[in-house]
């Protein structure tokens, strides 16, 4: 009877021991997939900074505020945009322009002539 009862809690802690190596084996084949855990950020923003690697603080590159021309390319290729451009909405423009021109003075010489008639 001794020998039965080694055998059956043999058997039970090999079968203890086989399904604890199984989740160990499942969760370090998942945690490579995780990734190296990050310390450095709260950690509801770790997925959002993983893929930022950690400088320590440590600037190496910079551009200072001075330095910077955002508009100046604009600036040097403006002249020749407008007179690549001008052709195509010279018409529109000369056209509105010279449209209102012209009905403003056509409506002061209606308005002197108007006023003109109902003098005493």
């Amino acid at each position: 009877p001794g020998k039965v009862m080694d055998r059956a809690l043999s058997k039970e802690n090999s079968v203890h021991r086989q399904g604890t190596m199984a989740s160990r084996a499942a969760l370090s084949r998942s945690r490579p997939l995780m990734g190296p855990a990050r310390y450095d950020v709260s950690p509801h923003l770790v997925k959002w900074w993983k893929g930022v690697k950690p400088d320590d603080g440590q600037v190496t590159r910079h551009l200072s505020p001075f330095e910077q021309h955002p508009v100046m390319p604009w600036f040097k290729t403006w002249p020749g945009k407008v007179m690549d451009r001008a052709p195509n909405y010279i018409i529109y423009l000369g056209g509105s322009l010279s449209l209102a021109y012209f009905t403003i003075i056509y409506c002061d010489a209606a308005d002197k002539a108007e006023k003109k008639s109902h003098r005493y």
